[in-house]
């Protein structure tokens, strides 16, 4: 079984949130993913980068509370606020998700990558709290 490690002292808001994904999923690649949770969807399906033809992962993310907070509450509205100014983005589902965030406080983004990881039934995801000394 393939094992990879996230570390979630590297993420400070989605772009080195993907910028961890990157390091991680992408070695080898000469493309990496942009800040898209579809494009971390498709890649966990398994079709390139680390998992490609891996069947069967672990994914340890260290510091993942670290993570969470830097994907929290803050970056999700300025993210979600972000989309109803491109007029490339639905803006109602943008703005139905920040009323959703603003009167229960979720999901976060977190929440969402954690649910898109879910979704990969090969992948099993163990979060982690102290770092690891290699």
């Amino acid at each position: 079984m393939l094992t990879l490690r996230l570390d979630g002292a590297r993420m400070r808001d989605i772009p080195t949130f993907y910028d961890e994904i990157n390091r991680v999923f992408m070695a080898g690649e000469d493309w990496t993913l942009g800040p898209s949770l579809d494009a971390l969807d498709d890649m966990l399906r398994g079709g390139y980068g680390a998992l490609h033809g891996a069947g069967e992962a672990k994914v340890i993310w260290q510091d993942h509370a670290i993570a969470a907070e830097a994907l929290g509450l803050e970056t999700t509205r300025a993210q979600l606020l972000a989309k109803l100014e491109d007029p490339r983005f639905d803006r109602d589902a943008a703005q139905r998700k920040l009323d959703r965030l603003e009167a229960d406080g979720g999901p976060i983004y977190f929440d969402t990558v954690l649910e898109i990881f879910g979704e990969h039934p090969h992948i099993d995801l163990v979060l982690a709290g102290e770092p690891t000394v290699l």
